[in-house]
């Protein structure tokens, strides 16, 4: 049975690097036999996480928030893999992708968490040429380190300069690896 990735793009550009190096990622996993669905946060409608805890509630599958976030969780549960893919925005994820990740939350109810066991995969891009200077890293350190709680095993991470659109393309380094990252989601 084919396996299911869900492609998280979270740049307000059509084509974005970001978006651009996760299509490649895509590429890699089509082509060892996955489907691939991708999902535009930044066309979404996801609201604030309000703490109100009921998601961890016994009664309660997930969030009580009615907006887009209830289209994505049975998706993010269906699937095996998921494509985390992000520009860097003052030194971190952007917010579209971080009000995502809060809203998981409600993931981890009674029963544990849902995340756990599903492979991820990490593209990053940002302006500066460090990915020090650039933040990336911190971006990369709250992945990690998220997934490393709720047990989903990171794949690995592609991540490059990138300011203007289309800048990651002239990268053939980076674009082969992400093909490379995708293939590796998908086995």
């Amino acid at each position: 049975m084919a396996k299911s990735i869900i492609a998280l793009i979270s740049s307000p550009r059509k084509n974005g690097n970001s978006t651009l190096l996760a299509q490649k990622i895509a590429d890699g996993a089509k082509a060892a036999g996955a489907r691939v669905e991708t999902v535009n946060l930044h066309k979404m409608n996801i609201k604030t996480c309000t703490a109100c805890d009921k998601c961890h509630t016994v009664d309660d599958k997930f969030c009580v928030i009615k907006d887009d976030m209830q289209k994505l969780y049975e998706k993010i549960i269906a699937a095996d893999g998921i494509i985390y893919a992000s520009p860097i925005y003052w030194f971190t994820v952007s917010a579209q992708l971080k009000l995502f990740m809060d809203r998981c939350y409600a993931l981890g109810g009674p029963s544990g968490y849902a995340l756990k066991g599903k492979k991820m995969a990490v593209a990053l891009t940002y302006g500066d040429n460090d990915a020090f200077r650039s933040g990336a890293v911190n971006a990369l350190r709250t992945l990690q380190d998220a997934f490393a709680y709720v047990e989903a095993p990171l794949v690995g991470s592609v991540y490059g300069t990138g300011l203007e659109p289309g800048d990651i393309l002239k990268n053939k380094a980076v674009m082969k690896e992400a093909f490379e990252l995708g293939k590796a989601l998908a086995g």
